[in-house]
């Protein structure tokens, strides 16, 4: 269901459920939100990549397990979901979500709670959950590619290709399948060389200021920039 895999400082955590394009069900659910307290508690994390087994990343909620669920099941079983990219999104150190093929729905979510996208050309994006008669995706994304983009895409049911998400944000960089694990350990090895206080300070910052105005937003930085002198973790110290 879900794999956890620790290489020193760096964590990959992999949706196994490839038989159905790693779609999120009950099980998988609880499984990530539980692996996610545990790397928010391990002290030798420093990263965190979120990959997907299979051709799929994520092919959104398991439609099938939903069929046979009353109104409170299906209310509990979103609540968990929300739980499940909270969790990941409040991570102090670095997310990176790792798209190689098609991000529908719940995937979509899952991988904008990330910091950020590092994808590869066959990587797509997309959020059916309107056109299927249900409501999902529809707070991060916008935040992202702004509201324009996310209603076409959630209203209309049209697939974001990898180049078309990198030139609007929300895909990082787009890397060549046979190069992406050479680039995923390009990345790690910079943010493992790096002071991880500042590193989690500058994650801390961009997520709050974004949601404030500038003055509070420089407010936010001047605060972390005070938090990191005061812990020696400045001018190549750590």
């Amino acid at each position: 269901m879900l794999l956890v895999e620790k290489r020193g400082p760096v964590a990959r955590v992999t949706l196994d459920r490839p038989e159905v394009r790693n779609a999120f069900d009950d099980r998988l659910v609880a499984e990530l939100t539980h692996a996610f307290r545990n790397l928010d508690a391990d002290a030798e994390v420093r990263v965190v990549v979120l990959a997907g087994n299979g051709p799929a990343f994520c092919a959104g909620a398991d439609l099938k397990e939903r069929e046979g669920m009353d109104e409170d099941q299906v209310r509990a079983r979103r609540m968990k979901a929300f739980d499940a990219y909270s969790t990941l999104e409040a991570l102090p150190m670095p997310t990176i979500a790792v798209v190689h093929g098609p991000a529908v729905g719940s995937g979509v979510e899952i991988a904008a709670a990330c910091d950020f996208v590092v994808a590869t050309p066959q990587a797509s994006f997309r959020t059916p959950e309107a056109l299927r008669g249900t409501v999902g995706a529809t707070q991060r994304l916008p935040r992202v590619i702004g509201k324009r983009l996310a209603k076409d895409l959630m209203l209309t049911g049209r697939t974001l290709g990898a180049e078309e998400a990198a030139a609007h944000g929300f895909v990082a960089r787009v890397v060549p399948g046979e190069l992406l694990e050479k680039v995923l350990d390009e990345i790690a090895a910079a943010i493992v060389s790096a002071p991880a206080a500042s590193l989690r300070l500058a994650k801390r910052t961009i997520d709050r200021g974004v949601e404030l105005d500038p003055k509070g937003a420089l407010e936010t930085e001047i605060a972390a920039i005070e938090e990191q002198i005061a812990s020696g973790v400045w001018m190549g110290r750590r």
